[in-house]
């Protein structure tokens, strides 16, 4: 379900940067956790525009 997520908001943000009017600059993060029970890594990618924000990510 989380990749399904994940694809829907690719497009999306795709989607957007080709839309008629000014493209959206996508925001991107990406993270890595070193801690006492091992590692993990996680990120997301998101759209601003004005008062609204999409963000998906873990």
């Amino acid at each position: 379900m989380l990749r399904v997520l994940q694809l829907i908001a690719v497009g999306f943000v795709l989607a957007a940067c080709g839309a008629d009017g000014e493209p959206i600059q996508p925001t991107m993060n990406a993270t890595v956790g070193v801690g006492s029970s091992g590692t993990h890594v996680g990120g997301g990618i998101g759209l601003r525009r004005g008062g609204l924000g999409i963000y998906v990510g873990r």
